[in-house]
């Protein structure tokens, strides 16, 4: 079943705060809060994990037209192409996922690389007669989210400096940066489940069910989460004039 923008008896609608929701910068994207290092990609990101492919067995597979739980279970297998594979394909949306639960590119690019290794140095816990692939990879980027929210942040957000801009910005381009800002300080305010909900969901895309089980909880308890994170937001935003 799909999540839908109703939430359980209240009926209150919350296209309101997904129009904003959906105006807020991921935190690495440029220019309104800062960019990762120019050296994060597949390739420098992992390297340590790479391997000359004259040293090891290839295998006769098509990795391009592979689903990811083909994939995975030729990682368990062993085979280094399918990890790279997968790399590809998500180390992206482990970037963006953890952007938004930590608010600081640097806890960012550390929480999607330890996920990615996890992939590989803990494929033989994932289940697929339980979940897919991007459930299971979900639910590891959302834990180490977790944990990082528990210590203090190598660059919080309000750290980061705006790229400067050359040219001058009328008042209704600064009114609209200064309400991207305010929902983004508020999101950033939200307790670590609510925010996860709403990253999942709002963000990502992802079904309550989806969600549900990245956060190993029920559909109920999501849309919980996404109804206390609303009203929390309507408060702040609210007191802010916004």
């Amino acid at each position: 079943m799909a999540f839908t923008l109703s939430l359980g008896e209240t009926g209150e609608n919350i296209g309101w705060l997904v129009s904003w929701v959906v105006l807020v910068p991921i935190a690495y994207e440029q220019p309104l809060e800062f960019a990762f290092r120019a050296t994060l990609s597949p390739v420098p990101l992992l390297a340590r994990f790479r391997t000359d492919w004259a040293k090891i067995r290839v295998f006769e597979r098509d990795y391009g037209a592979a689903k990811d739980e083909q994939l995975m279970a030729w990682v368990v297998e062993g085979d280094r192409r399918s990890f790279d594979a997968l790399v590809d394909r998500h180390l992206e949306r482990a970037l963006r996922i953890a952007a938004r639960m930590v608010g600081n590119s640097a806890d960012a690019e550390e929480i999607a690389q330890e996920a990615m290794l996890r992939v590989w140095t803990r494929s033989r816990s994932w289940r697929p007669n339980r979940a897919k692939f991007t459930t299971w990879f979900y639910q590891i980027i959302v834990n180490l989210a977790f944990d990082h929210r528990r210590r203090p942040s190598a660059e919080p957000l309000e750290a980061a400096a705006d790229p400067a801009d050359p040219s001058p910005l009328g008042s209704a381009a600064l009114e609209d940066l200064e309400r991207r800002r305010a929902v983004a300080e508020a999101i950033r305010q939200l307790p670590a489940r609510q925010r996860a909900a709403l990253t999942l969901c709002y963000y990502e895309g992802l079904s309550g069910e989806e969600a549900a089980s990245a956060l190993s909880t029920s559909l109920k308890a999501v849309e919980g989460l996404l109804l206390r994170a609303r009203r929390f937001l309507k408060k702040q935003l609210q007191s802010q004039d916004v």
